[in-house]
C-alpha cells in the first residue's frame, strides 16, 4: 500500500511539474520573431490527449506539400480549405480510430517507445471560435519555416514519402511513417510545440500535456479570433 500511495503521489508530482513547466516557462525565454511580410494564420487543434496543426491550402501551401495530390489527398477539390497535420504514436494513431476502439497494447505502446506516424487530413471550414481551436497569425518567414519543419517529419525513400497502405479514417486522410520515436515524454504535443516554435510562437518549456500547450499558447501569444477557413 505504501509502495502505491508512493507511486501515486510521485505520478502527481509529475504531472504537475509538466503543467508547471510546460505553462509558465517559456520557450524560447526571449522571442526573436519577426513578423515580416503579410502575417499568415494558422489553427491549432486540441482534443483531451493531442493537438493538431492546421495550415490553409493556398498556392505556398501546395508547393510544400503538392506531393500529396499523388498519394490521392484531394487537395484540389472544392471544399476543400485546409491541410490538418499531426505527429504521434503510431501503434495509437493505427489501432485506435475511435475512442471506443481503446485497446491496452497500443495505449502500453505509446506510453513507453514506439515508432511514428504523420496523420494528415483535408478539411473544409474550421470554426476559429470553437473551444477546441485556437488561431494565431504568424509572419512569412516563421510560417515557411513550419511547413519545412512538418515536411521533414515526414519519411522518404528514393521515390518519395511512404504512405502506410489501407491506414486512415476516412476518404480525406492518409497515414505516413515519420521520423523519430514516440515516447510519452516526447510525443505529439511537444511535436506541435516545436513546429510552432519554427512559426515564431512561444510555447512552454515543455509540453507533454495539451492542456499546457494551450494554456502557454494563450499566455504568451497574441490570439486572433477573425473569422477563418478562407484562402488567404
Amino acid at each position: 500500500m505504501k509502495r502505491l500511495l508512493r507511486f501515486l503521489g510521485l505520478a502527481v508530482a509529475l504531472a504537475c511539474a509538466a503543467l508547471a513547466l510546460g505553462t509558465l516557462l517559456p520557450r524560447p525565454l526571449f522571442s526573436t520573431a519577426e513578423p515580416g511580410g503579410t502575417p499568415r494564420h494558422i489553427l491549432v487543434l486540441t482534443n483531451p490527449i493531442h493537438t493538431d496543426i492546421a495550415v490553409p491550402i493556398d498556392d505556398e501551401t501546395l508547393a510544400t506539400f503538392g506531393f500529396l495530390l499523388g498519394e490521392g489527398l484531394p487537395l484540389d477539390v472544392a471544399g476543400a480549405r485546409y491541410l490538418v497535420f499531426g505527429w504521434g504514436s503510431r501503434a495509437f494513431y493505427l489501432q485506435t480510430p475511435t475512442w471506443s476502439e481503446l485497446k491496452a497494447g497500443p495505449l502500453a505502446t505509446a506510453l513507453t517507445l514506439d515508432e511514428s506516424a504523420m496523420h494528415v487530413d483535408v478539411a473544409g471550414d474550421i470554426d476559429p471560435r470553437h473551444p477546441a481551436v485556437q488561431r494565431f497569425d504568424v509572419g512569412q518567414d516563421g510560417f515557411a519555416a513550419m511547413l519545412d519543419f512538418m515536411s521533414a517529419s515526414f519519411q522518404r525513400d528514393g521515390r518519395g514519402v511512404l504512405r502506410i497502405a489501407g491506414a486512415g479514417y476516412g476518404a480525406n486522410d492518409a497515414f505516413f511513417e515519420a521520423n523519430g520515436r514516440f515516447t510519452a515524454l516526447a510525443g505529439c504535443n511537444t511535436w506541435t510545440a516545436a513546429a510552432l516554435r519554427q512559426a515564431g510562437l512561444t510555447t512552454g518549456w515543455w509540453n507533454p500535456l495539451p492542456v499546457s500547450l494551450r494554456w502557454s499558447l494563450d499566455l504568451y501569444n497574441r490570439s486572433s479570433d477573425q473569422p477563418g477557413g478562407v484562402h488567404p
